[in-house]
């Protein structure tokens, strides 16, 4: 493969009018929800003044987020996606509208703003699978990994660039301008999704959301590749995940300097750029299973070097080589699961791997602090890298569908219980 073939594809958005108009308004949206995040942040500061009170914000996001997302897959595959998108995207910028509101009028009531949050973050975790399911049916199949991977490079930009710009925002403006200023982001990606055409669900719908959600679940578990596709981002995250034990390791190694903890989070985020700028080794690969098995291992034990390093620049080094391998991990995964699922179960499968990625590191956090506390961070983080990487290995070997996954493979029909006694 030559250099400008390791490149991040950008055909899809030169030749997908359909798809840049998802793309732009994925992007619109998630800068939007990063200025509305540092302003909650401070909000809820200057509500409490309370560190643990903090934590509530993150219970308002995560739940709703948990909860709702895989009803989020079963909307997916039985209504319209446009339509999915749409609804959750404007309902989103009203709540915007609310918060910005309550700050301003000085409606100091942390309920109300923790209500808000949830409601909001219900919305988009409604909506998220819709989002990511329109990819494979906007693009031609040869050009839906380019797509994953530029749906994660505009996400990256985002959240580098989107708390820098609100903390611009809230110091001049306060939160209520975030806010604001979120909200008209949000009208526009809605104004910009408004223009896709009607992408109507294939198949015959189960009876009943409850119904539709455990369908897909056994979809994803009688599929050995969507399992261990699944399987790994769970290890990956849940028994590696670093970002709350940084501060621990600035305070014992760094003599607690705020700034190299900033440092680290933009090791992490700058690794995670380049890996999206070189996307093309990924989405130009032939087998992304193999792909996100290698770089889901280099992901853990580039922890585990971070947390073996005792000087700076070695350990900013692993978490930049980390993110990097990050990056790639997360857009093979998406090309596995959005290209070896049939459409009528696409949605419902990109939920379950949305809920992954949003309780999975939220719970390598708690991990990672738990360990820390019996031990020290050191511990936990090196042993958290080397199991992850141990737990990646081993399901790929008990996965071999992972690995021999191609894209030529097509959609796969898991085996239903019924034909495997047959046999």
């Amino acid at each position: 493969m030559s250099a400008r073939a390791g490149l991040l594809d950008l055909a899809p958005l030169r030749r997908g009018p359909a798809f840049r108009r998802l793309w732009a308004g994925g992007l619109l949206s998630a800068f939007g929800g990063q200025l509305g995040l540092v302003a909650l942040l401070q909000l809820v500061w200057d509500l409490t003044g309370s560190a643990a009170m903090m934590g509530t914000l993150g219970l308002a996001h995560a739940v709703p987020m948990v909860v709702l997302g895989l009803y989020g897959g079963a909307l997916a595959d039985s209504y319209d996606r446009r339509s999915v998108v749409l609804a959750t995207t404007a309902g989103g910028a009203a709540f915007a509208v609310a918060l910005a509101a309550q700050a301003a009028y000085g409606m100091r009531s942390l309920l109300l703003v923790l209500a808000l949050v949830a409601l909001q973050a219900g919305l988009g975790a409604l909506g998220a699978p819709a989002r990511r399911a329109l990819i494979a049916r906007l693009l031609p199949p040869g050009e839906v990994a380019a797509g994953v991977a530029l749906t994660h490079v505009g996400f990256q930009v985002a959240m580098l660039v989107g708390p820098a710009v609100g903390g611009v925002l809230v110091a001049y403006g306060g939160a209520e301008v975030a806010f604001a200023v979120q909200a008209v982001l949000m009208v526009v990606a809605w104004l910009v999704t408004r223009g896709l055409p009607a992408v109507s669900p294939r198949g015959v719908a189960e009876r009943g959301e409850r119904a539709a959600v455990l369908a897909g679940l056994q979809y994803v578990a009688r599929s050995a590749l969507l399992r261990g596709a699944v399987l790994t981002d769970v290890l990956a995250t849940v028994l590696v995940m670093p970002v709350a034990l940084f501060p621990v390791v600035v305070d014992a190694r760094f003599d607690g300097d705020p700034a190299i903890t900033g440092l680290m989070l933009s090791a992490v985020g700058a690794g995670g750029i380049v890996g999206g700028l070189a996307s093309g080794v990924v989405t130009r690969g032939a087998r992304p299973g193999r792909t996100m098995v290698v770089a889901a291992t280099v992901w853990c034990l580039g922890v585990a070097a971070f947390g073996a390093s005792l000087w700076l620049l070695p350990a900013l080094a692993a978490l930049a080589v980390a993110g990097a391998a990050d990056t790639f991990a997360v857009i093979a995964r998406g090309v596995v699961t959005q290209v070896a699922t049939t459409d009528e179960q696409r949605g419902r499968v990109s939920s379950v791997e949305h809920v992954v990625g949003v309780a999975g590191p939220d719970l390598g956090n708690a991990r990672g602090g738990v360990v820390a506390g019996f031990s020290s961070p050191e511990v936990a983080l090196v042993s958290g890298g080397l199991l992850g990487a141990a737990g990646v290995i081993a399901v790929s070997v008990t996965h071999p569908a992972v690995r021999g996954f191609s894209r030529a493979s097509g959609a796969e029909r898991p085996v239903s219980r019924r034909r495997r006694a047959r046999r």
